[in-house]
């Protein structure tokens, strides 16, 4: 018997064991991450251009699908029912892969411009005061040129609050889903791709030309459309949402639509306060576009867009979660 073995029964009597070392690998196997998760995922979740794909290819069937079931409900003879459920109809579209999407990216629902904490505060109400402001300032300069006219009252009584109420309804939803489907999930994903200004100018032009369905639209209410957008991605920007941009757009709509009674992107609706009319040459009035349609346009986004770069001056686009 060696003296090894002597040795190990010693410590096997002491309650000792000895561990024997194991020897380390010469290489380690490195895990690499599927063809199809490099592809679609990056180290911040789904990558923007897939993201922003998804949002436009679930966006249009729904849409397709919304207006055709919104347009085969019928409410109400003039059709201003209807309307209504289309516009939120469509709205629920452009809402819905959002969701979906940010579940899948795992972000909060605040991120895409609406955080519920400040739904209907006080960005809000400013921003409803601005677009009143802003169209009012518009046709007030159009009046003061003597080529608007405010005419007579189309409407009284009972009628006067039931319409104010329809179409105060009626823009809060376009105010909703043209912002959110132009500024909310789409400026933000893009955004990640190719920075905020950049997205702001496509997206803008894109605002622009979306209004080409609007029955009696010419390209110098494109244009406008498109200016009155760029200068929603800057009140995006520097408040960090869209509630004021949506009360913005909201008041100017309801302002030019029924209280002044003016052409809204070529129509006339019916449900109007005033009897109020244009004359003069086009590119002072706008012609059958309205207001949108006029060179003053675009001063008056001009000076809205200095006013507001001196009240907010701080970037805080990003910085809401909720």
């Amino acid at each position: 018997m060696n003296s090894s073995s002597e040795e190990q029964r010693a410590l096997n009597r002491e309650g000792t064991t000895t561990a024997v070392p194991t020897p380390a690998p010469d290489f380690a196997m490195a895990v690499q991450p599927s063809y199809v998760r490099t592809v679609f995922l990056g180290p911040d979740g789904l990558r923007a251009g897939w993201g922003f794909a998804f949002y436009v290819a679930m966006f249009y069937p729904l849409q397709f699908v919304a207006s055709r079931w919104a347009g085969s409900v019928e409410l109400g003879s003039n059709g201003l029912w209807s309307m209504m459920l289309e516009e939120f109809a469509v709205l629920v579209a452009a809402v819905v892969p959002a969701l979906v999407l940010g579940r899948v990216e795992k972000r909060p629902w605040g991120v895409y411009g609406l955080p519920g904490r400040q739904a209907f505060g006080k960005l809000f109400w400013v921003g409803a005061l601005w677009g009143f402001a802003s169209i009012t300032l518009l046709l007030g300069v159009m009046y003061g040129l003597r080529v608007f006219d405010v005419g007579h009252l189309a409407m009284h009584g009972a009628r006067v609050v039931k319409f104010a109420a329809f179409w105060a309804g009626m823009f809060l939803l376009v105010g909703f889903f043209e912002e959110f489907l132009l500024r909310g999930y789409s400026q933000f994903t893009l955004t990640r791709a190719i920075g905020f200004w950049p997205s702001a100018v496509l997206l803008s032009c894109t605002f622009g030309l979306i209004h080409l369905a609007n029955a009696g639209e010419q390209w110098m209410g494109l244009l406008a459309a498109a200016a009155i957008g760029f200068f929603f991605c800057l009140t995006l920007r520097r408040t960090g949402g869209l509630w004021f941009a949506v009360g913005f757009h909201a008041a100017w709509d309801w302002g030019e639509t029924f209280f002044y009674s003016v052409p809204d992107s070529g129509t006339i609706f019916p449900g109007h306060l005033l009897q109020s009319s244009f004359h003069g040459p086009r590119w002072l009035t706008g012609g059958i576009v309205g207001p949108e349609g006029s060179v003053l346009c675009f001063v008056v986004i001009g000076v809205v867009w200095v006013m507001f770069e001196r009240v907010y001056r701080d970037v805080r686009y990003g910085m809401e979660k909720s």
